[in-house]
């Protein structure tokens, strides 16, 4: 299997100033994500999209293989990220003339993943023969206990009510967050797909520790936190 390594990482931020930039255990953000994905040793190429110069610049100082500036139009706040991870993965096939036949794309914001989560990840795309894998955490609410919607008449009711109500959260259906970490796709499931649900989905599951999404200072502060007591890794 001939895989690449797509990362996309915008300039802006609205939730947390420059985060892809912004020093995370002594290493600009996106750093630690480019490190994971050299240390699998499953890529032969590992690709950077964005729109900052600045983003472009620090991905050919620490691993990247090739970086793609981003079209404005694929970098706003309302753009979609897969139509963004085709062209990243249109434009490096271009430059490497070699189409390839996994996509691996790794979200900058999600830096508590370890090489093995990816290399798991992938593992069960190739050996399964599906069309892409998502990753998640066990959700800590569930749609069938604790997790409400308000309704327009302003009354309060359970996201998804079961027959026979459930008194316990542990006997409701397993339920699970999806962690922003990683996504792996087959190239033609990728370039013939607007989303991440297809019929033959698989789902990769990590753990709480390894998959907060930096969205938030919050979010920023506890995974350094996270960070600092593995030893910045």
């Amino acid at each position: 299997m001939s895989r690449i390594c797509s990362v996309c990482a915008r300039g802006g931020s609205k939730g947390v100033r420059n985060k892809n930039t912004r020093e995370l255990a002594g290493r600009p953000l996106i750093v630690h994500t480019l490190e994971q994905a050299r240390s699998t040793g499953l890529f032969k190429l590992i690709a950077v999209s964005s729109d900052s110069a600045e983003i472009l610049d620090l991905a050919r100082t620490h691993g990247a293989d090739l970086t793609v500036e981003r079209p404005p139009e694929l970098a706003s706040d309302t753009a979609a990220k897969i139509p963004a991870i085709r062209h990243c993965v249109a434009a490096a096939e271009k430059a490497a003339n070699e189409r390839f036949d996994v996509v691996v794309d790794l979200d900058v914001t999600s830096p508590l993943r370890v090489p093995d989560d990816i290399r798991n990840a992938v593992e069960l795309l190739e050996s399964q023969q599906v069309s892409n894998v998502i990753t998640a955490a066990p959700a800590r609410r569930s749609p069938y206990f604790n997790l409400v919607e308000l309704a327009e008449d302003g009354v309060v009711r359970l996201s998804k009510a079961l027959g026979k109500p459930i008194v316990r959260r542990q006997d409701s259906p397993p339920c699970f967050d999806m962690n922003a970490s990683i996504y792996v796709w087959r190239r033609e499931a990728l370039f013939n797909h607007d989303t991440v649900f297809l019929p033959d989905t698989r789902l990769f599951v990590m753990p709480e520790e390894r998959s907060v999404d930096i969205d938030s200072e919050l979010d920023f502060e506890v995974v350094e936190l996270l960070m600092r007591k593995r030893g910045g890794r």
